[in-house]
């Protein structure tokens, strides 16, 4: 991938001195800041911008290693052959027209890529705005000139977009507002051949990237992702676009992109302990964040110190925090006593530390200071929200000097700025440039102070986790036969069989022939009992009437055997099975995800399943503590550990069910579902009470 950050000679394929014309562009911009050879390509002239221009990639002189094409769809494929023949290593096409807008196009892309692979070119885009490289000063994108103008300021975030538009547009918006720095900016568009994937394992290695934001609106290997994911030490935030039914008919249209189940993609994202953000700000603001401070810090540690000008502010900050999982540290003493230094003596410091009488009394930036050395200080303390003002009533902090005590302490600073426009851009260049992360608004400042704590299940601690093989699960001689040869739905008993020989606890049942055996079967295992009928293609039992819960007596079941029967114009089974008590129902699942392959779920079951929709995913295989990870993630964190009479959920035996379903899809390729709703919870252990593996056909 180096030729593409590094080349030593780049051709402009498309190259006019037309002014506002891309190819144009493109020229403009690397005039301004690329340090090796331009070579415009254009049979139509022989010199643009000063440089001479030749008329075919072939006439092109060394040293090349990467040709920027902006020239129709129908003319690429030609290009890219005289490429090969030339002996071009990669291509960046910024031109539209593929497979983005229907049927021509995409026939056009895959020639290109036909031609790609078979002389092993890299092939950047199509339809994309390509790269922003700040500290190197490299353009190699029709993004506006203008981004010169807003001085490209380098940061530590580094962002692969799937957005031409919003790769420039934006870019343009972050940096002219003062608000962050960057490092490279890379526009993928299509993705016909260099993905996301690439370029993560790329910028893992640069080190000027301290932290790695993507909007995609698919992922090109999603099992390959979410492995450089876990071993990435860097931190990774991902905007997904097309998560929603309508969003994914949107990205259809966009870039020709299959977009996955959302529940899957946010699930795939948390084990791994990649930040999910919901917009474009959000997604800014956790990389800044993230690059300022990549180290997360254990959950236990979550107590914020709040500085303010405001008591009104610290108080809302304080609700804020609440939601977040971070709490006002308690000040030790010590701190205290330091505080009354700068304090009236009618006013007890506290946490929120207001400091609106200490600045009166002090000078702000003797307050400030006085109140940063002092939390920065106290062992009770892990960050410090510090509350700003800029542009009148004389309450401007030194920025530099909190800066330097909490970098001291090693105790995160993060930032809320108001007051007058010119002060509030100054303020916030000023921090950028002391890797302080400042926000114009309270919420969006504590979200991301709680991102280095990760009190959120879903906003796992980022520590590199290895991917683990799964494990091999011995079947029958009878369930490796079903495996082999049966297509669809396998009916619930021999469903149960195998989730059985997978390690899965499942509720003890029998299959029957006669009424004399479903009797036998219920006076064995003890009434009350429950009798299904079993049929081929009916999944759906109860909505077809052939579960009958609670059966007490002989005379029942000899009722109940008769109308499944009927039920089934005796062409089923009939299965006994022990009534399994329990309060608390939870559910289980297996699929294969277009884009992760082999995944599973958990959730809250039973008939609360559709209601309340409260599901986790992640890819399989997983471990043990992926899986109790898992189960933390649901948001009925109260049934789970016991509410009101209820008993707990043994979480332990839960997550090893997890494990051994996710081994039991890996191991068997033919699994293309696995649905088990509900376990019954009978103290506290999960029993699974009805179950479906469906296979391919």
């Amino acid at each position: 991938m180096e030729f593409f950050f590094k080349p030593r000679g780049i051709a402009v394929v498309g190259a006019t001195p037309a002014q506002g014309k891309g190819g144009h562009v493109i020229i403009n911009n690397l005039n301004r800041g690329y340090t090796g050879a331009i070579y415009p390509v254009n049979p139509r002239y022989e010199v643009i911008e000063g440089f001479p221009c030749y008329p075919s990639i072939l006439d092109v002189p060394d040293p090349i290693d990467l040709a920027i094409v902006f020239v129709s769809a129908q003319l690429v494929p030609a290009v890219i052959d005289a490429c090969a023949r030339r002996k071009i290593p990669g291509v960046m096409i910024q031109s539209a027209g593929f497979a983005e807008t229907g049927g021509q196009g995409k026939a056009i892309q895959d020639e290109v890529k036909r031609i790609a692979d078979l002389s092993g070119i890299r092939v950047w885009g199509p339809n994309c705005m390509g790269l922003v490289d700040a500290p190197s000063r490299f353009i190699f994108s029709t993004v506006t000139p203008t981004i010169w103008d807003t001085h490209l300021v380098p940061g530590g975030v580094s962002l692969i977009v799937q957005s031409g538009m919003l790769s420039g547009a934006f870019l343009i918006d972050i940096i002219s507002h003062g608000t962050m720095g960057v490092n490279k900016v890379c526009s993928i568009g299509n993705k016909m051949d260099v993905n996301e994937n690439d370029l993560i394992e790329y910028l893992i290695q640069d080190s000027g990237t301290k932290a790695i934001g993507l909007y995609l609106e698919s992922f090109a290997d999603g099992r390959r992702f979410i492995d450089l994911c876990r071993r990435s030490p860097k931190p990774i935030v991902v905007l997904k676009g097309g998560k929603t039914a309508k969003g994914a008919e949107a990205a259809m249209s966009h870039t020709a992109s299959l977009s996955g189940n959302g529940a899957v993609t946010a699930g795939a994202l948390a084990q791994v302990g990649v930040f999910e953000a919901r917009a474009f700000y959000q997604l800014m603001d956790f990389c800044r964040t993230l690059s300022m401070y990549p180290k997360i810090r254990p959950e236990s540690q979550n107590r914020i110190a709040i500085l303010t000008y405001s008591g009104g502010a610290g108080i809302v900050s304080t609700d804020i925090m609440d939601g977040y999982g971070l709490v006002p540290a308690e000040l030790t003493d010590p701190t205290v006593e330091r505080l009354r230094s700068v304090f009236p003596e009618w006013m007890p410091p506290s946490n929120p530390v207001d400091l609106w009488p200490g600045a009166i009394l002090n000078g702000p930036r003797k307050a400030f200071g006085t109140a940063m050395q002092a939390v920065a200080a106290d062992p009770n303390v892990d960050a410090v929200f510090v509350h700003c003002f800029v542009g009148g009533f004389e309450l401007e902090p030194d920025l530099p000097y909190l800066s330097e005590v909490a970098r001291r302490a090693d105790k995160p600073l993060i930032c809320w700025i108001s007051g007058e426009r010119e002060q509030v851009y100054a303020f916030q260049h000023e921090a950028e440039q002391l890797s302080v992360p400042v926000f114009r608004e309270l919420l969006r400042g504590v979200e991301c102070l709680s991102l280095l704590f990760s009190p959120d299940g879903a906003m796992a601690a980022m520590q590199p986790k290895l991917s683990r093989p799964s494990a091999d699960i011995k079947m029958s001689e009878a369930s490796s036969k079903i495996l082999e040869s049966e297509n669809g739905d396998i009916d619930e008993y021999h469903s149960k069989q195998i989730l059985s020989e997978a390690g899965i606890p499942v509720v003890e049942e029998q299959l029957v022939l006669t009424i004399e055996e479903a009797k036998a079967a219920a006076l064995h295992f003890g009434f009350p009992v429950v009798v299904k009928g079993l049929m081929k293609g009916a999944s759906h039992k109860t909505e077809l009437g052939l579960v009958n819960l609670g059966i007490d007596s002989t005379a029942g079941i000899e009722l109940s055997f008769d109308r499944l029967l009927a039920a089934m114009d005796g062409n089923g089974n009939v299965l006994v099975q022990k009534l399994v008590k329990g309060k608390i129902e939870i559910m289980a699942g297996f699929i294969r995800d277009p884009q992760f392959g082999p995944c599973i779920m958990c959730g809250l079951g039973g008939i609360l399943a559709e209601a309340i929709n409260d599901t986790v995913f992640g890819v399989a295989p997983i471990s043990f503590s992926e899986a109790l990870d898992m189960i933390g993630r649901l948001k009925s964190q109260k049934l789970l550990n016991g509410f009101r009479g209820f008993a707990p959920v043994d979480r332990e035996a839960f997550a090893r069910i997890l494990v051994g379903l996710g081994e039991l899809g890996c191991n068997h390729p033919r699994i293309q579902e696995i649905d088990i709703n509900p376990f019954v919870i009978n103290n506290g252990l999960p029993v699974a009470v009805d179950g479906l593996v469906v296979l391919d056909d």
